[in-house]
Protein backbone atom coordinates (compact mmCIF):
# COMPACT_ATOMS: atom_id res chain seq x y z
CA UNK A 1 0.00 0.00 0.00
CA UNK A 2 3.11 2.71 1.10
CA UNK A 3 4.82 1.67 -2.36
CA UNK A 4 1.45 2.12 -4.17
CA UNK A 5 0.79 5.50 -2.32
CA UNK A 6 4.42 6.76 -3.01
CA UNK A 7 3.87 5.47 -6.80
CA UNK A 8 0.92 8.40 -6.73
CA UNK A 9 3.05 11.09 -5.13
CA UNK A 10 5.79 10.58 -7.90
CA UNK A 11 2.87 10.89 -10.59
CA UNK A 12 1.15 13.97 -8.87
CA UNK A 13 5.04 15.61 -8.79
CA UNK A 14 5.67 14.76 -12.09
CA UNK A 15 2.39 15.71 -13.79
CA UNK A 16 2.43 19.10 -12.04
CA UNK A 17 5.69 19.53 -13.87
CA UNK A 18 4.46 19.13 -17.21
CA UNK A 19 0.94 20.99 -16.06
CA UNK A 20 3.78 24.24 -15.23
CA UNK A 21 5.38 23.89 -18.60
CA UNK A 22 2.41 24.14 -20.63
CA UNK A 23 2.40 26.59 -23.14
CA UNK A 24 -1.19 29.02 -23.46
CA UNK A 25 -4.57 27.77 -22.64
CA UNK A 26 -3.87 25.79 -19.47
CA UNK A 27 -6.60 23.64 -18.29
CA UNK A 28 -7.09 23.71 -14.29
CA UNK A 29 -4.83 21.94 -12.24
CA UNK A 30 -7.17 19.58 -10.75
CA UNK A 31 -8.85 18.82 -13.82
CA UNK A 32 -5.41 17.76 -15.60
CA UNK A 33 -4.63 15.71 -12.51
CA UNK A 34 -7.82 13.60 -12.54
CA UNK A 35 -7.77 13.18 -16.10
CA UNK A 36 -4.34 12.17 -15.80
CA UNK A 37 -4.24 9.97 -12.78
CA UNK A 38 -8.20 8.93 -13.02
CA UNK A 39 -8.92 9.32 -9.42
CA UNK A 40 -11.01 12.27 -7.61
CA UNK A 41 -9.21 15.55 -6.71
CA UNK A 42 -10.07 15.76 -3.19
CA UNK A 43 -8.53 11.70 -2.50
CA UNK A 44 -5.14 12.84 -4.51
CA UNK A 45 -5.00 16.17 -2.68
CA UNK A 46 -5.68 14.43 0.65
CA UNK A 47 -2.64 12.06 -0.01
CA UNK A 48 -0.08 14.41 -0.95
CA UNK A 49 -0.28 16.94 1.79
CA UNK A 50 -0.52 14.24 4.00
CA UNK A 51 2.70 12.60 2.08
CA UNK A 52 4.66 15.71 1.68
CA UNK A 53 3.64 17.52 4.40
CA UNK A 54 2.57 20.34 1.64
CA UNK A 55 -0.66 20.77 -0.69
CA UNK A 56 -0.64 20.53 -4.18
CA UNK A 57 -1.24 23.79 -5.14
CA UNK A 58 1.74 25.02 -2.54
CA UNK A 59 4.19 22.67 -4.66
CA UNK A 60 2.64 23.82 -7.89
CA UNK A 61 3.49 27.49 -6.92
CA UNK A 62 6.93 26.52 -5.85
CA UNK A 63 7.66 25.17 -9.47
CA UNK A 64 5.87 27.72 -11.27
CA UNK A 65 8.76 30.40 -9.48
CA UNK A 66 11.27 27.78 -9.90
CA UNK A 67 10.47 27.55 -13.84
CA UNK A 68 9.66 31.53 -13.72
CA UNK A 69 13.60 31.74 -12.59
CA UNK A 70 14.32 29.38 -14.95
CA UNK A 71 12.80 31.55 -17.73
CA UNK A 72 14.78 34.67 -16.28
CA UNK A 73 17.96 33.27 -16.23
CA UNK A 74 17.39 32.79 -19.92
CA UNK A 75 16.72 36.38 -20.49
CA UNK A 76 14.66 35.69 -23.76
CA UNK A 77 11.48 36.89 -22.13
CA UNK A 78 10.10 39.67 -20.05
CA UNK A 79 7.83 39.41 -16.87
CA UNK A 80 4.97 40.26 -18.61
CA UNK A 81 5.53 37.80 -21.18
CA UNK A 82 6.16 35.05 -18.74
CA UNK A 83 3.11 36.19 -16.91
CA UNK A 84 0.99 35.45 -19.83
CA UNK A 85 2.81 32.09 -20.69
CA UNK A 86 2.51 30.72 -17.83
CA UNK A 87 -1.37 31.66 -17.60
CA UNK A 88 -1.40 34.32 -14.81
CA UNK A 89 -3.82 36.73 -14.53
CA UNK A 90 -1.27 39.79 -15.00
CA UNK A 91 2.23 40.67 -14.79
CA UNK A 92 1.74 41.93 -11.00
CA UNK A 93 -0.01 38.95 -9.90
CA UNK A 94 2.92 37.04 -10.91
CA UNK A 95 5.42 39.33 -9.26
CA UNK A 96 3.35 39.29 -6.34
CA UNK A 97 3.71 35.55 -6.00
CA UNK A 98 7.38 35.48 -6.70
CA UNK A 99 8.21 38.03 -4.26
CA UNK A 100 6.22 35.84 -1.29
CA UNK A 101 7.75 32.66 -2.66
CA UNK A 102 11.50 33.77 -2.77
CA UNK A 103 11.54 37.39 -0.88
CA UNK A 104 12.95 39.09 -3.80
CA UNK A 105 11.47 41.01 -7.04
CA UNK A 106 11.53 38.95 -10.39
CA UNK A 107 13.83 42.52 -11.05
CA UNK A 108 15.61 41.98 -8.56
CA UNK A 109 16.62 38.14 -8.91
CA UNK A 110 17.15 39.20 -12.62
CA UNK A 111 19.91 41.25 -11.06
CA UNK A 112 21.94 39.12 -9.00
CA UNK A 113 19.90 37.04 -7.11
CA UNK A 114 19.83 33.90 -9.54
CA UNK A 115 22.51 31.59 -8.97
CA UNK A 116 21.85 31.45 -5.01
CA UNK A 117 18.48 30.97 -4.84
CA UNK A 118 17.59 28.34 -7.93
CA UNK A 119 16.37 25.02 -6.77
CA UNK A 120 16.67 21.46 -8.10
CA UNK A 121 13.20 20.07 -8.54
CA UNK A 122 13.69 16.97 -6.54
CA UNK A 123 14.79 19.53 -4.10
CA UNK A 124 11.20 21.10 -4.18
Amino acid sequence: LENTQTIVVESIKRIVVSWVRIKGEHPTLSDYLQSALRRDYSTLSKLFSETCGITIERFCIRQRIEYVKELLCYEQQNIKEIAYTLGYSSPAHLSSQFKQETGVSPKQFKNGHEAASRKFIDSL
